[in-house]
């Protein structure tokens, strides 16, 4: 298979399953019941994915409510938009239940409860501590942040306001990073009450009324729960932004592997899929094309670097854009970034495995052929049949071979090999020759 076949079929193969990870996968359970959705861990566009699809599949089944058990330190500020709309869209009454106990309701996670028709918590939780910041965890910058408060802050209290909940409660949670436990949260009207597990949670829900959505009938409704499959936890997974990252690196550096030693077939494909796979959840995440081009001009000097002597120029041009292209690869503003302890680590990694495969293809480039017609040449052989011009022989590499040399030589001289003519040497007299 020549690289560019193997290239394609990796292309191929990652586009598939870039387009199977976006088909919608029905949910466990069959029929009208309780759809019950468990999200934990951050708040991502897989995560965004997975609860708006599930929420239209419960609608779809006739479901008689939705309940999210909801565990999160928080996530993206888009995804938990893209949450807070498809419960505030939905048309089955929708309950938030901040569970298991130890469980909790942080950043991201106050505002997908505020936006609940029913927000719950379990015993043991607590609810809070929503001020927003990058996500590696660092401050966005005073003016920035400013802008990004006062933006959650204003969708925050419309929604509080909504549901009827305590909106000077979450602009606190957002300003100044409060967090109450489940007793606080029911007495600050920030949640409607607490359930000790699931059953209670069922049996306190029914007979509730919600507001153009009827009243809720839960006693021994069936309960059925909605699993993550597979694919819902690779689309979490790469929606990381260091994931999608890593994923873009590796696609590169299988893909120059593959197109600068022809043959390897592994880091080809590998590379490809990888490729795919990353621009698939470039989409669902703030990217900057910025970023993403002074990459691919990385790559580009590096591989120049092995056409053009620039004694290394081209190089640490190459490096310097890499570094650049990583921290620009997403947008300032939606105050996402990769994390210094994957972004330092793997553009070195790879910058030097870059350098590294630059260095053999070029030496392979400058070394002499040591096999074939072009590796006789400056190969020293001895004289078998004297050289009275035109024409003698002569063993070289132990294998003899007819020669013609502009000057006679005798039986036993050492000779250098200057050049190949089809079955032909053209040979000239060795500086050291035995007395």
């Amino acid at each position: 298979m020549m690289p560019f076949t193997r290239i394609l079929a990796g292309l191929v193969v990652g586009s598939c399953l870039a387009l199977w990870m976006t088909g919608a996968g029905p949910a466990e359970g069959k029929g009208e019941g309780i759809a019950l959705v468990r999200v934990s861990g951050p708040i991502n566009p897989g995560t965004a994915s997975f609860v708006e699809r599930h929420l239209q599949s419960a609608l779809e089944r006739g479901a008689s409510c939705c309940i999210i058990e909801l565990d999160t330190p928080g996530g993206l500020a888009e995804s938990m938009r893209t949450v807070v709309q498809a419960i505030l869209a939905c048309k089955v009454p929708v309950v938030v239940y901040v569970s298991p106990s130890g469980a909790r309701a942080a950043s991201a996670g106050v505002m997908i409860t505020m936006a609940a028709d029913v927000a719950v918590m379990a015993v043991g939780t607590n609810i809070g501590a929503a001020h927003p910041v990058g996500a590696g965890g660092q401050d966005v910058g005073k003016t920035m942040g400013d802008k990004v408060v006062n933006d959650m802050v204003a969708q925050a209290r419309s929604v509080a306001e909504k549901r009827g909940r305590n909106a000077d409660w979450v602009e606190k949670a957002i300003r100044e990073s409060v967090s109450v436990t489940e007793t606080e949260a029911v007495k600050e009207k920030i949640v409607d009450f607490v359930a000790a597990d699931l059953d209670d949670l069922i049996e306190k829900l029914d007979g509730r009324e919600i507001p153009g959505k009827g009243v809720l009938h839960t006693k021994g409704t069936p309960v059925y729960r909605v699993e993550e499959s597979f694919r819902d936890k690779v689309l979490k997974t790469i929606s990381d932004p260091n994931i999608a990252y890593i994923l873009m690196m590796i696609g590169l550096a299988g893909l120059y592997f593959e197109l600068s030693h022809p043959g390897a077939i592994f880091p080809g494909v590998i590379g490809a899929m990888s490729l795919i796979l990353a621009f698939f959840a470039f989409q669902t995440l703030p990217v900057n094309y910025a970023g993403i081009l002074l990459i691919f001009l990385a790559v580009v000097l590096f591989v120049l670097e092995m056409m053009i002597v620039s004694h290394g120029l081209l190089t640490i041009g190459g490096m310097v854009s890499l570094f650049l292209g990583s921290l620009m690869l997403f947008d300032r503003e939606s105050g996402l970034r990769i994390a210094w302890s994957v972004l330092i680590p793997m553009a070195l990694v790879v910058s030097g495995f870059f350098v590294a495969v630059a260095s053999l293809v070029l030496r392979s480039q400058l070394s002499r052929p040591r096999t074939g017609a072009a590796g006789l040449v400056e190969e020293v052989g001895l004289v078998k049949e004297a050289l009275e011009p035109p024409r003698g022989k002569v063993v070289v590499h132990g294998e003899l071979w007819k020669a013609r040399s502009k000057t006679p030589l005798q039986v036993g001289e050492k000779v250098r090999v200057v050049k190949v003519e089809g079955l032909v040497l053209t040979v000239e007299r060795a500086e050291e020759n035995p007395v």
